[in-house]
């Protein structure tokens, strides 16, 4: 079962920080005028130029491109550094393709710029644990309150940090 308010980003979110997944679901975006997240954009689009980019999803996730001849599922990421919610963020779209009908997919996390890929599948475990997650990250969009903020090294370098921390 696919819950609604759930997509790719949220799923990362939920592994990085609880304050920005509910921010985030709240339409408080402040992505787009971010450098880094820009950068990361252009890296997807000039590492594999020949591929069509950025498929949406019904669920407003968007892939960042997939290989029919292989049926893998691409995500491109600059750096590793956030590596366990790239993970899953691939890992829920394997498990919505599966629940979509298509199967036999698997993923790639692609690092262009650490010369770097991760080859990913998904388990029964991991998709009994994306079924927790959901309910998780159901509990937390639904509080009334927003999260408390988290002190971590890469705070500095999050769109949201002078939100927090202002």
């Amino acid at each position: 079962m696919l819950y609604p308010k759930v997509n790719g980003t949220k799923i990362s979110y939920y592994f990085i920080c609880h304050r920005k997944l509910w921010l985030f679901d709240r339409q408080l975006q402040f992505e787009s005028d971010f450098s880094a997240v820009e950068e990361g954009k252009f890296i997807s689009e000039t590492t594999y130029p020949e591929e069509r980019h950025e498929i949406q999803l019904s669920d407003g996730a968007v892939l960042d491109f997939y290989d029919k001849r292989h049926k893998v599922v691409h995500e491109v990421k600059k750096s590793d550094k956030m590596e366990d919610a790239h993970i899953w963020q691939l890992k829920y779209y394997l498990f919505y393709l599966k629940s979509s009908g298509v199967t036999s997919v698997t993923g790639r996390l692609d690092y262009p710029k650490l010369k770097k890929t991760l080859d990913i599948e998904l388990s029964k475990d991991d998709e009994h644990k994306i079924q927790e997650i959901f309910d998780d990250m159901t509990a937390i969009i639904n509080r009334v309150n927003v999260p408390e903020r988290i002190n971590k090294k890469f705070c500095k370098m999050c769109a949201y940090y002078e939100f927090c921390w202002a």
